[in-house]
């Protein structure tokens, strides 16, 4: 999901540009809150499991419906959040062509207080950390991790990252 913050307006649209605020009307007063006056912020809409233990992504789905009511209904019933990881953009300068690591330097900074349901994804350099991750978030149904470099500009409709995917097999 991206976010285009501007004053008060907020705007969730899908990476291909197909709008997504009214599906997700609770996220709208926080994303206020959270963002400073006008950015840019890429991201993903996450709704918890019930039990806490991960991520419900059939919730998700059930979530893009076009009755108004049933909208409403779900956003109380399974609210979902924003998990930011890129800046793309901070009041009148795009960021684009910077170096991931300002843009993230950018993004922890500017979410550097918690505020839920608005969330900075966890990020590390530490290889060891980076492991336990990997093992810890396979139990909250996670399929892996994403490794990036640091110096990559944004790359909008390119995939410049690694996933490092668990591998199960039947031998």
């Amino acid at each position: 999901c991206i976010v285009f913050k501007d004053g008060d307006d907020i705007e969730l649209a899908s990476r291909n540009e197909r709008p997504f605020t009214r599906y997700f009307p609770e996220l709208v007063e926080p994303m206020r809150a959270a963002l400073p006056e006008r950015c840019v912020v890429d991201g993903e809409i996450v709704i918890p499991r019930s039990d806490g233990e991960g991520l419900d992504f059939d919730a998700l789905l059930q979530r893009i419906h076009p009755a108004e009511s049933r909208v409403r209904r779900l956003s109380v019933e399974t609210p979902a959040s924003f998990v930011a990881f890129d800046l793309l953009a901070l009041g009148d300068e795009v960021l684009l062509d910077r170096p991931l690591g300002d843009r993230h330097a950018a993004l922890a900074e500017m979410l550097a207080v918690p505020r839920p349901p608005v969330h900075l994804c966890p990020s590390t350099m530490d290889q060891v950390l980076a492991a336990q991750w990997f093992v810890e978030f396979e139990g909250a149904g996670l399929d892996g991790i994403i490794a990036k470099r640091l110096a990559d500009r944004y790359t909008p409709d390119k995939r410049t990252l690694v996933k490092v995917k668990h591998v199960r097999s039947a031998d």
